[in-house]
């Protein structure tokens, strides 16, 4: 086993990078939508919203402690976007990390589809539909409630993304606060709980373009058919488009009210002042240079 394990062993840091986002996601999905799944079926007795709760928050804290030491763990196209934007990630691996978390995220969907089949089929009466008393399609992608427009939930979206990436950039910035390297999934985990209590009834909280459109191309591929991109007046593209706006938007207000006000640290303090004392002694020089050439 050793040796065929060693013969698996790939080099390219891209790729293994990829691979470990998508297994991140995987683990995300599958109890994000494991628990739905269960509480949908099972009409509420074996699980509640809470639970729901529960699940995409401990799915989400798992998912960081599996892929973190090697992508960073960032589980969501709108987190790898932001990092691009503030010049902490390659724009170049953007592409990579994006396919491979929707990928992830569609197979994670295709396991819980298949491990509950028999269960969904009995919710549902035999019909796979994404609207209705029996719809079942929301065990895997996010719809609007009825009273929902399109503007409100960009608008829900927009929010709750951006209260994700103040929470995520807050627990990352050591300068603000020391949070054990340990811990960080574990909060990582109950900010998405939070704002899973405070901001899921309008939509379901996708927060994640990944989490939403892989499983929707799941249970398009699946039976529900194009209902799932038809259902809430043409729903699908807000929980893609609004959580990159939302992310880049609680990016620019972490940064702009936290982040670039922190007092320079001692090294940077020490190379500011000889790199300022070399300006002066270049300025005072130059007059000199010019009489020696007059």
């Amino acid at each position: 086993m050793e040796r065929l394990l060693r013969t698996c062993h790939i080099r390219n840091q891209l790729a293994r990078e990829c691979m470990a986002e998508c297994l991140g996601v995987y683990v995300l999905i599958l109890f994000g939508c494991g628990s739905v799944a269960q509480v949908t079926t099972t009409e509420d007795k074996k699980g509640q919203y809470l639970s729901i709760n529960l699940g995409f928050a401990l799915g989400v804290t798992f998912g960081v402690f599996v892929s973190r030491g090697v992508s960073g763990a960032h589980l969501n196209p709108a987190v790898s976007l932001s990092l691009c934007a503030l010049g902490r990630h390659p724009w170049m691996k953007l592409p990579f990390y994006v396919f491979f978390q929707v990928l992830g995220a569609f197979l994670a969907a295709a396991t819980v589809g298949l491990q509950y089949y028999d269960a969904i089929l009995t919710y549902s009466r035999g019909e796979l539909t994404a609207t209705g008393a029996t719809a079942t399609a929301g065990i895997f992608a996010t719809y609007p409630a009825d009273y929902l427009s399109v503007w409100g939930g960009v608008v829900d979206q927009v929010i709750g993304t951006a209260a994700l990436l103040l929470c995520v950039l807050a627990l990352a910035d050591q300068r603000n606060s020391s949070v054990p390297d340990a811990l960080q999934p574990v909060l990582v985990g109950a900010a998405v709980l939070v704002i899973g209590i405070s901001m899921g009834s309008n939509s379901g909280y996708a927060l994640n373009p990944a989490r939403d459109f892989g499983p929707r191309l799941f249970t398009y591929i699946a039976g529900w058919g194009v209902d799932v991109f038809k259902a809430g007046g043409g729903w699908w593209w807000v929980p893609i488009v609004a959580p990159c706006v939302g992310a880049l938007l609680g990016t620019l207000i972490y940064e702009l009210m936290i982040e670039v006000h922190h007092p320079l640290p001692p090294s940077e303090l020490q190379t500011s002042s000889q790199d300022a004392t070399e300006d002066k002694m270049r300025l005072e020089l130059e007059p000199d240079c010019e009489k020696a050439r007059l």
